[in-house]
């Protein structure tokens, strides 16, 4: 078979998986791709970020350049993505960063850490600071590139059966946490446990789990956590500003044109708004309904947020002595932060403080 037929007839992800080094792939070939996210297709906004990606690219390409988008279960199992995406089982993946810190912790510091950035400091680290540069370093371990490609914003502190009043109720309390969260919450002497999405209500409605957290108020009135624990406490100290990343495996990244690797990174942006904007749109009507319903929002004690970041920064530390690639990227991540809070102290809490003060 002729090469140049082979590469349009097979698709890159076989010409990949042929062990063929293709041509650079030319902004007027017709390329179909394939992206397996790592949320199912009900939750719209953090789903449909990939959604919105797929559309920018084809339109952005004149119809050339199609991606299918695939939900979590279809093509890969959520923990599987990141495997997917390095051997060229798919070209793309879309997920939150931080489920992947079993293979090395670094993978949290691109998407949260507790007590971490805000989704506008994780911006400007990324796009203005070194968080992309360094993220991307380290990445290409992994036989990717990646984009940031969504943020949900500070997040709620999840879905409680009984009120946290003091550091001794965390003791034993059996909570669905997320990604790095858990080694935090297991300190305060938690039991932290990581289940999907898809399987957090029945955990609670069985009691097999007493708390558990998943986003904010959008997503967590569509999953009903509401009908099974009460108390939603708030903030979600461990997710401040929580980036999704588009995850391209690098080989396919680099057959592309200049022009196709350009749309690639612009869709992602505009992707990467609009997932903000849509959590920051629906969140307040979410929160309305669910107060309506019954729902319970009581604060965390500062108490337990100060156990809480004591701890975290103690593990930061422990982690950062023993692990190179996680040491590099926080020093550098932990001194954007102390910078950035510093300039935000003046500007933007004061201003949202008075503004949420007042009566409008």
């Amino acid at each position: 078979m002729e090469r140049r037929s082979f590469v349009h007839g097979a698709g890159l992800a076989g010409v990949l998986a042929a062990g063929v080094a293709p041509a650079v792939v030319h902004a007027q070939t017709a390329l179909r791709w394939r992206l397996t996210s790592a949320f199912p297709k009900s939750l719209d906004t953090i789903y449909g970020a990939s959604d919105t990606f797929a559309k920018k690219v084809k339109d952005m390409s004149g119809g050339k350049f199609e991606i299918s988008v695939h939900a979590a279960g279809e093509l890969v199992p959520t923990p599987g993505l990141v495997d997917a995406v390095q051997n060229g089982t798919v070209e793309m993946g879309h997920t939150a960063p931080y489920y992947y810190f079993g293979k090395n912790d670094a993978f949290a510091l691109g998407c949260a850490v507790p007590f971490g950035l805000n989704s506008r400091q994780m911006t400007a680290w990324n796009y203005d600071g070194n968080g992309l540069k360094l993220m991307r370093e380290f990445y290409s371990n992994y036989g990717f590139i990646s984009f940031p490609m969504g943020n949900t914003g500070a997040q709620m502190g999840g879905w409680y059966r009984k009120e946290i009043k003091t550091v001794a109720d965390m003791k034993g309390l059996k909570f669905r946490v997320g990604g790095f969260a858990g080694k935090v919450t297991s300190r305060l002497g938690a039991v932290s446990q990581n289940i999907p999405g898809g399987e957090i209500y029945q955990a609670l409605e069985k009691g097999t789990i007493d708390a558990a957290e998943w986003v904010g108020p959008y997503d967590d009135l569509k999953l009903g956590f509401n009908k099974v624990a009460p108390i939603y406490h708030y903030p979600g100290w461990w997710e401040g500003g929580p980036q999704l990343d588009l995850y391209v495996n690098q080989k396919a990244y680099d057959g592309l044109s200049g022009e196709y690797k350009a749309i690639i990174e612009s869709a992602a942006a505009y992707a990467h708004t609009e997932m903000q904007a849509k959590y920051d749109a629906r969140n307040p009507g979410a929160l309305r309904t669910l107060v309506a319903n019954k729902t319970k929002l009581v604060p965390f004690p500062k108490p337990v947020l100060d156990a809480a970041f004591k701890e975290a920064m103690a593990l930061y530390s422990e982690v950062s002595a023993s692990n190179p690639a996680f040491k590099k990227i926080y020093d550098d991540y932990s001194k954007f932060r102390a910078e950035s809070n510093l300039w935000f102290r003046f500007t933007e809490a004061r201003f949202d403080s008075y503004m949420q003060s007042v009566k409008l």
